[in-house]
């Protein structure tokens, strides 16, 4: 589609991103939820530094995104294994 050019304000800092058209909402969405959890963190605990608040909030997000992939990982395991267990299973019922 193209390029276009967009500003994003994460912590309240502004950055200026050129991206794909299809993408800008994608972006300004994980920005949303960025700036929601740097608040909810403010809120709960007694940390006012932008760096740190940051920085718990990558850690947060990095290990959802770790155990996603693990979970997907272990699904994706058990299906194979299933698939295995019926394609032998096929194998010896057409083998009769």
């Amino acid at each position: 589609m193209g390029e276009i050019s967009i500003k994003i304000n994460i912590a309240d800092r502004v950055y200026p991103l050129r991206v794909e058209t299809e993408e800008e909402e994608v972006i300004r969405y994980a920005a949303k939820l960025i700036n929601e959890k740097i608040k909810e963190l403010q809120d709960n605990y007694a940390v006012r530094d932008k760096q740190d608040l940051l920085s718990m909030c990558v850690l947060q997000y990095a290990t959802g995104m770790i155990k996603a992939e693990r979970n997907s990982q272990n699904r994706d395991s058990g299906l194979d294994d299933t698939i295995h267990e019926l394609d032998n299973l096929l194998t010896e019922f057409f083998k009769k």
